[in-house]
């Protein structure tokens, strides 16, 4: 896409593109499983439905078409949107392309609260692992911010390392967790720890939905700020953008839309990392664009990666993370090596 002028129209071109894009993977992976419903039967009964006033495939078929695959579609979808425009916001604050959704350390206290509700049984309360998960991420936001808060203000380097260390400390929490579990417990902590669409239901997809857009929102009203930011924090204050506010707002934001997805769907690595930079190679830097069209082309990839992961060995599911892991890293490398970023 050419990269010009940033206007409304231009904004609402692109997103409604991305949009499409987003329907036609989607459909592509509703579409797509060993349960042999093929597309032709599907545009059939389609047609012959919205002649006869119902759909005449059978029970089973509409079960796995609406209750499982439909709902994973629009879950896997929340999760790599929240993921990608996290990792715009932490790119964009810490001026570091190497940032990531993870950066602060949410990763590491979400998994750690995870595996704790593992180990307690926490699978057999309504939400119990994920909000264990999202509090284990939530307190360690407080704990780094807490940390790297000097003279009452926010200092992005030692934001950043402050990050490193407490993931590095959750890190060995989680080797020890795992070294000294049941084999039981050993598959579900690897397979949340590499990332889970499996467990996607209506009542999370409601939930997700929510807390993401309100989260998207805040950070869309703050996008002309972050321009301003990513060109130096002393020209931003001098334009009228509060450095101080702006930051805390956008750093706490950018933790809670990253918790909110980890706890639900597990670690999931290189989504908030490559997606931002390839938005930012085809449409530039401008964050009124980058932000949705991260956001929409985020949710794709992330589909495309959920829908690999179910169909690429017969009679197994691999973890997403897998997935995203092999197609971003190797496209991380290119990038390294052809591209200053």
């Amino acid at each position: 896409m050419e990269k010009s002028v940033i206007t409304p129209s231009r904004i609402a071109r692109v997103s409604a593109l991305l949009a499409i894009l987003f329907v036609v993977v989607g459909g592509v992976s509703i579409l797509t499983g060993t349960a042999g419903i093929g597309v032709a039967k599907v545009f059939r009964t389609i047609v012959s439905g919205w002649r006869e006033g119902h759909l005449s495939l059978e029970s089973s078929e509409q079960t796995i078409l609406f209750s499982i695959r439909l709902p994973r579609v629009i879950f896997a979808g929340i999760v790599g949107a929240a993921l990608s425009t996290a990792g715009v916001v932490f790119q964009a604050l810490l001026r570091n392309p190497l940032a990531d959704p993870y950066i602060l350390g949410v990763s590491g206290g979400s998994a750690v609260g995870a595996i704790i509700g593992i180990l307690l049984g926490a699978a057999a309360v309504p939400f119990g692992i994920p909000a264990l998960a999202f509090l284990g991420a939530v307190l360690t936001v407080a704990l780094v911010f807490l940390i790297g808060s000097r003279g009452g203000g926010v200092d992005s380097n030692t934001l950043l390392l402050a990050g490193v260390i407490v993931n590095a400390f959750f890190s060995a929490v989680i080797m020890f967790c795992i070294s000294t579990s049941s084999s039981a417990d050993l598959h579900t902590i690897t397979f949340w720890l590499m990332g889970d669409m499996s467990l996607a239901d209506g009542e999370k997809i409601v939930l997700m939905g929510i807390l993401l857009a309100a989260g998207a929102g805040v950070v869309y009203c703050y996008a002309r700020p972050l321009n301003l930011i990513v060109t130096g924090e002393e020209t931003a204050m001098q334009l009228g953008v509060d450095v101080k506010r702006t930051k805390i707002v956008l750093f706490f934001t950018g933790s809670l839309i990253t918790a909110v997805a980890v706890s639900f769907a597990g670690m999931i690595g290189f989504v908030g990392l490559v997606i931002p930079h390839m938005m930012r190679m085809a449409l530039g830097t401008d964050h009124r664009l980058l932000l949705p069209a991260s956001f929409l082309f985020g949710a794709s990839f992330m589909v495309l990666a959920d829908t690999v992961a179910r169909v690429v060995f017969s009679g197994m599911e691999l973890p997403v993370g897998v997935i995203t892991a092999l197609c971003g890293a190797p496209y991380f490398v290119y990038l390294l090596r052809t591209r200053r970023m």
